[in-house]
């Protein structure tokens, strides 16, 4: 097989493994536990969390949830930027990060 030929079945990888990661990012997950339900895209940010509780008002729960939400998605920006700065110097190697 000649070097031309290596490097477009690499491309066409390459754009399929692309395909694949935005259809992931674009999916959404649900994952559930006794009253707590937690919606999340496949970029692992939180979307929506939902506490099914009548201990708490309406406006409490509002307010919980969303608190929760921004201390995850602020807590997983916090790993991506750590895994950044200490994989960066590896370069953009697709699936290893």
């Amino acid at each position: 097989m000649n070097m031309q030929a290596i490097m477009k079945q690499a491309q066409a990888m390459q754009k399929d493994m692309m395909k694949i990661k935005d259809e992931i990012e674009k999916t959404e997950f649900v994952g559930e536990s006794s009253f707590v339900s937690v919606k999340v895209n496949g970029k692992k940010e939180v979307l929506e969390i939902n506490i099914n509780n009548d201990d708490l008002s309406k406006d409490d729960i509002e307010i919980l949830q969303d608190m929760i939400v921004v201390a995850i998605n602020q807590a997983m920006k916090k790993v991506d930027d750590l895994t950044e700065q200490k994989m960066g110097k590896y370069g953009n190697i697709p699936g290893l990060f």
